[in-house]
């Protein structure tokens, strides 16, 4: 039988490991990898997602001092990463993390002790585009507050390593929040088309033209890792899934709207930001 060779992704993944184990300056990419010809990358189909507009029913606000800050959630960047590079086509290493901040600070509205911690983070992405290894590096902080010490350092540690990933796949375009630094936002698109319609109560999601109706296991499958979530990003998945969707709040049950193909990749997609972090 033939011997297989590594592909260039495993390659460069020995080559990431041996430089955070090595003491000295890292060594080059693999001959096999840095060889790889300049004229593959991108599928037409992927050049095609990448350079569409943002759809801005994926746009959240939040409050920051005096201005309305417009981002994209962590598990919706990482949605659209399985979505356009594939589940197997693009990997995420964290390079450092650091704690550069711990002290004491009352929470809560009751005002109890507990402490502030801040993290920063750099992350790289690295993503298979035909024959070719694209690689991006972000930078992040993150900021914990809870009357836990331990789980503070959780919190922290966390959001620093989402934020470094969301900068460091913003380079790829639109779909991964480059068109919200454009202050008029001429690449988020505003259509009505992009606007989910809103879900009758005790009905399921209906599926799109292009969408097939998911097959029972597939939907058991899903409602099985849904279960299994710890309770905090069980909420968290019940907020994220009823704004992506529009599911009112009148509707009790999520399980019978689990439905379509979009309803499974928006799913894997926070279930694979749920595993990271």
């Amino acid at each position: 039988m033939p011997r297989r060779h590594p592909s260039a992704l495993q390659l460069l993944r020995d080559s990431l490991q041996q430089e955070g184990d090595a003491t000295t300056p890292a060594p080059a990419l693999p001959a096999q990898v840095a060889a790889a010809p300049a004229v593959s990358g991108f599928s037409s189909r992927q050049r095609e997602l990448l350079a569409a507009p943002l759809d801005r029913a994926k746009v959240r606000q939040r409050e920051q001092g005096r201005m309305r800050v417009s981002y994209l959630e962590g598990w919706q960047v990482i949605a659209e990463a399985n979505r356009i590079f594939g589940f197997d086509g693009w990997d995420r290493l964290t390079m450092d993390a650091s704690c550069v901040a711990e002290h004491e600070r009352p929470v809560g509205r009751e005002r109890k002790s507990g402490w502030g911690v801040t993290y920063t983070a750099r992350v790289r992405i690295v993503v298979i585009a035909g024959e070719r290894c694209l690689i991006r590096e972000g930078s992040g902080a993150g900021h914990g507050i809870d009357a836990d010490l331990g789980l503070a350092h959780e919190s922290a540690l966390k959001e620093a390593e989402t934020d470094a990933t969301k900068r460091a796949l913003m380079s790829f375009g639109n779909a991964f929040g480059l068109a919200l630094y454009d202050k008029q936002q001429r690449q988020v698109s505003s259509t009505a088309s992009a606007q989910p319609a809103p879900v009758a109560i005790g009905k399921a999601m209906p599926a799109e033209a292009p969408e097939a109706l998911l097959p029972p296991a597939a939907i058991t499958r899903l409602q099985t890792q849904i279960k299994a979530l710890p309770p905090a990003r069980l909420e968290a998945f019940a907020r994220g899934f009823r704004a992506a969707f529009q599911v009112p709040d009148a509707q009790p049950s999520l399980a019978g709207l689990i439905t379509t193909g979009r309803h499974q990749r928006w799913i894997e997609g926070f279930l694979a930001e749920s595993a990271a972090a």
